[in-house]
């Protein structure tokens, strides 16, 4: 998940496009900023990704946007595909697809839900289906108890099996055990749900959770709850971030008070500033997703829907109607640090891809990517 940062998007974006990339990896609130030049042109059909919020997260996925929107040709299908930044609030999504229902250029929709089980925003995804816009979810679903009918399908992590590989690192860094405390942006967001249940299952009882701090997306409460959590908790041993801007959050607190032997730190996702600071010896471990096949096969999905290509669909979703068919799951890497490392690849799932540091800054050089 995945929050501020707007300043180095645009140096990154056009970074990205010079070179290009492979397509097999990789309450009423201010109006967003969107990153299309706004309506279609005449004739024109649009495609669009609704984001949770604004971070480097949405960087990698925008590419991955991009370089479907070239590689799939979508303008000879007379389609365009963008990117719109949300502001971390449930009523700003709620906004924008009101906005879209009333957009008749409008035929695919990607949403990362900020909240799960927000009845509004599930309506308003059911109502585009209803005008028959196909919509989707990405990054993070909807409660699929309650809502599963809101979207055509999931493309995204398995945050759950991601939860639990970051537990594993937690153990693996201390197997004796200890305390922990998770950091996050909005505590019921789906992914944010299935990722702090993953890290209990995967910790084990050996390690005790003791709080999981909400931030609403603002990074001086994100670096508040982490001092808080050190002041608060004296047992506490291991630091978990569980959104993008978790871990630099967490560092700048770690390197305030000069704490760092005394706490393992493990996060999800890998910031550039992360990725950084991991090779400064700040981060143990980086359960990192993979953004842009996110954006990437979002936009396949969703041109293929429009198009009626039930090859294609098919192709992105092979055991759809079977259980958890509608689910497209992007996969997830381990990261560590160049040397030193206790955790070994043998330690996590088979499907879990397990690198050194300077392996993975290799793979996001290969895709012309900053983070993932």
């Amino acid at each position: 998940m995945h929050v501020p940062w707007k300043a180095l998007i645009p140096v990154v974006i056009a970074c990205a496009l010079a070179a290009g990339c492979g397509s097999n990896e990789k309450a009423t609130a201010v109006r967003p900023v969107s990153t299309s030049s706004g309506s279609a042109d005449a004739g024109e059909k649009r495609i669009i990704i609704i984001t949770n919020g604004d971070s480097p997260f949405w960087t990698a996925a925008r590419v991955g946007l991009q370089e479907a929107e070239k590689e799939l040709n979508l303008a000879k299908s007379g389609l365009r595909a963008s990117l719109e930044i949300n502001n971390s609030k449930p009523q700003g999504q709620i906004d924008l697809l009101r906005q879209y229902a009333t957009q008749s250029d409008i035929v695919g929709i990607g949403i990362s839900p900020v909240v799960a089980d927000n009845v509004a925003v599930a309506e308003e995804m059911r109502n585009l289906r209803k005008k028959g816009v196909h919509v989707i979810t990405v990054d993070s679903d909807v409660d699929r108890a309650r809502f599963r009918d809101a979207r055509y399908a999931f493309i995204g992590t398995d945050n759950l099996a991601g939860g639990r590989e970051l537990g594993k690192c937690a153990l693996g860094l201390r197997p004796e055990g200890g305390q922990y405390v998770t950091f996050v942006g909005h505590t019921g967001a789906q992914n944010a749900l299935d990722r702090v249940e993953g890290v209990r299952q995967g910790a084990g009882p050996k390690f005790k959770a003791l709080d999981n701090m909400g931030d609403e997306t603002d990074p001086t409460r994100a670096r508040d709850n982490v001092r808080n959590a050190i002041l608060n908790h004296p047992g506490l041993t291991t630091l978990v971030g569980i959104w993008s801007y978790n871990a630099p959050a967490i560092v700048d607190v770690v390197k305030e008070k000069q704490v760092r032997k005394n706490y393992n730190v493990v996060v999800f996702d890998a910031e550039p500033l992360a990725i950084q600071q991991m090779g400064e010896g700040y981060i143990d471990a980086m359960v990192v997703q993979n953004p842009y096949q996110m954006g990437y096969q979002g936009v396949r999905l969703l041109k293929a829907l429009y198009e009626k290509d039930q090859a294609t669909v098919r192709a992105v979703l092979p055991n759809e109607g079977q259980g958890e068919g509608d689910i497209y799951d992007t996969g997830i890497k381990v990261v560590v640090p160049d040397g030193g490392s206790p955790l070994r690849g043998e330690m996590f799932d088979k499907k879990t891809q397990f690198l050194k540091l300077s392996d993975f800054r290799e793979w996001l050089k290969k895709y012309n990517l900053t983070g993932s």
